[in-house]
């Protein structure tokens, strides 16, 4: 075996160099600067790193220190799920408003112009786009991640917004292969099963992840469902069929295999995380995210270790986890030379010749869909705010502020907001609103009984009520004036409390 400056071996460092490891905190743990310096190539970060874009750059340049080409992760999709702005919302829609004003060329700059920003702060690789065809509305983990449920409609966008997060810099990982679109359990939680054949598949599911491949995605995310039509016994980040056979063969992709995070649920409960870190590795993968709930040296150490003797045992062959390595290694290489030279954050935190929505507030503007019940007369006064709740998606975080509360009152002073969930949500919230007019805030209510509910209570007692739906607009519209935002992002509350107010026509 051969031994490296430093005492570390080949076969240990390759094992390091394919972790994506996160941590705690907004600077470096002495732990994670050491394995930079013995191998490890990856660093995910979480909403819980960032404070703003001025001390992200500065937490960049000390990994870099330590080592000049590391890969800087985040999971960056805009819209319902931003790490760049976890504490306030992001200023770019996501997929679905994207997916609904349906311009190519739109969604290709909004991607160009969040990657300008992360490159700003030294992220060099985003866990995005995603590309899954949203085809079972009640899905709970995608929704407006997805840009929709035409295969086609998210096939020309996922090659646009890979093409444009490109464009300046950062790597694209296209998530989640081989579609995660048409599940009704959160990977997160336990393991999805999608039961239709492998025709449907075929015309449905992987049709945008072709899309992304032809148009050059560094990375792809694997998902951890279970797939009989491909492979009946392993989940995708487990099954050499899906990510070699499938990814590799068919449709012909030589880029980065990442996984989803290992301590999801859906592989953690089920095989363990060193057991299923290997097996990712012998089916395909080349590296392994495991920093999202898991973020501290232990972890690292477990996971290195687990591959060292899986190799040594010879349920690894070493050549599989060189190569994985070695894409690593290639993909860090892509990234110092593509990188475009993006401005860094000025002394207040944001890039110097970045305005601060411009494009995003253009394209969540176009997203909303306005539909009326008759004349609309702007209102005089403030309003109440009741924001029917959901239960936070862990995929998307429940740190970040969602809503048009932010917004409202700076159009309309005096307007408050209160947030509501289960049954009596309705009467509840005509209480505590009094005689003021009333702005009912929904978040998929298709998906949630007790929110319908809500709607009915409000509009038989006010049927001036006006209703923004900031999540899938399955349910038909109804209200005085009804709102579809088609995501949650601070841009597309921002772009209702517009309508609401009377700044724009509706």
């Amino acid at each position: 075996m051969t031994t490296l400056a430093g005492g570390t071996d080949t076969l240990t460092r390759d094992a390091l160099t394919v972790l994506q490891p996160g941590f705690a905190g907004t600077t470096a743990p002495d732990w994670l600067l050491r394995r930079l310096g013995e191998g490890l190539a990856f660093v995910g970060l979480f909403g819980r790193n960032v404070a703003s874009p001025g001390q992200l750059a500065a937490l960049t340049a000390q990994l870099r220190a330590e080592r000049a080409d590391v890969l800087v992760a985040v999971d960056e999709e805009g819209g319902d799920v931003t790490r760049l702005e976890v504490r306030m919302g992001s200023s770019f829609p996501g997929n679905h408003a994207l997916g609904a004003v349906d311009d190519v060329a739109l969604t290709r700059e909004v991607a160009r112009e969040l990657g300008r920003r992360l490159a700003a702060c030294g992220v060099n690789f985003d866990w995005a786009p995603v590309a899954d065809v949203n085809s079972d509305p009640a899905n709970p983990v995608i929704g407006v991640r997805s840009f929709g449920a035409d295969p086609d409609l998210a096939a020309r966008h996922t090659a646009a917004y890979v093409t444009g997060l490109q464009s300046a810099g950062v790597a694209a990982c296209t998530k989640h292969f081989p579609g995660h679109g048409d599940t009704a359990v959160d990977s997160h939680l336990a393991m999805p099963r999608i039961d239709v054949p492998a025709e449907v598949l075929d015309s449905r599911d992987l049709v945008p992840f072709r899309a992304a491949v032809a148009a050059g995605t560094r990375a792809v995310m694997s998902a951890h469902i279970l797939v009989p039509a491909l492979d009946p016994d392993r989940p995708a980040t487990l099954s050499r069929r899906i990510l070699t056979d499938l990814l590799r063969g068919e449709l012909g992709y030589d880029g980065l295999i990442v996984t989803d995070g290992m301590e999801m649920r859906a592989i953690a409960a089920a095989y363990g995380i060193e057991r299923g870190s290997v097996l990712a590795v012998a089916a395909g993968a080349d590296a392994i995210c495991v920093g999202g709930g898991l973020d501290d040296d232990g972890t690292v150490r477990r996971l290195r270790d687990a591959l060292v003797s899986a190799v040594r045992s010879g349920e690894l062959r070493e050549e599989r986890l060189a190569d994985a390595a070695e894409r690593v290694r290639r993909l860090a290489r892509w990234t110092a030379q593509a990188a475009p030279g993006a401005a860094a954050p000025d002394a207040n935190g944001s890039a110097a010749e970045a305005s601060p929505d411009d494009i995003g507030l253009v394209a969540a503007r176009r997203a909303l869909t306005v539909t009326r019940s008759g004349p609309y007369e702007p209102p005089a006064s403030a309003l109440y705010v009741a924001a029917f709740t959901p239960v936070a998606n862990i995929a998307v975080g429940d740190e970040t502020p969602w809503g048009v509360a932010a917004e409202l009152p700076r159009l309309l002073p005096g307007t408050v907001t209160g947030s509501f969930t289960g049954a009596d949500a309705g009467p509840v919230a005509l209480t505590a609103a009094g005689d003021r007019r009333i702005v009912a805030v929904v978040r998929d209510e298709h998906r949630h009984p007790w929110m319908t509910a809500a709607l009915d209570a409000l509009l038989a007692a006010r049927p001036d009520t006006i209703v923004v739906e900031m999540g899938i607009p399955e349910a038909p519209p109804r209200g005085a004036l009804h709102i579809a935002t088609h995501g949650a992002a601070r841009v597309c509350g921002r772009a209702a409390a517009e309508i609401v107010a009377g700044v724009r026509r509706p």
